[in-house]
């Protein structure tokens, strides 16, 4: 399944965890994050988690905050959806309308994105609604 969403700044929260909790995250996914996200906007659905997906609980890094993954795709390159327990939602959306999307590369700059850029996100498993 496809998405399509824009690209808009973050708060820059996930640069930060990334990094220090990036033996975490490589254990979880097998994949060494770039520290940061691109942050995606999807413009006509909000995408659930399934019922399945990788978690990094609070308790396994002495945290206050777990993570669920998802593997996804973007531009044909492996990637993860991140999303917190506390995601309460950012620049007015809920958490189910923005993708935090992660991988090995800083996206941004591989392909030129700037915000209000358009994307497509593939997605194996969760749920769509359309708004």
């Amino acid at each position: 399944m496809k998405l399509q969403g824009q690209i808009r700044t973050g708060k820059n929260d996930f640069s930060f965890w990334i990094d220090k909790l990036s033996f975490y995250y490589r254990q979880k996914t097998g994949m060494n994050f770039f520290p940061g996200t691109l942050n995606v906007n999807l413009l006509d659905c909000k995408y659930y988690f399934p019922d399945k997906y990788i978690r990094l609980e609070k308790e396994e890094y002495g945290g206050k905050v777990s993570v669920s993954m998802v593997k996804c795709s973007i531009f044909g390159k492996d990637a993860y959806i991140l999303r917190t327990d506390s995601d309460t939602g950012k620049h007015g959306y809920t958490p189910e309308q923005i993708l935090e999307i992660a991988t090995d590369v800083k996206l941004r700059d591989l392909y030129d994105l700037n915000d209000g850029d358009i994307v497509e996100v593939e997605i194996e498993l969760g749920r769509v609604v359309r708004i």
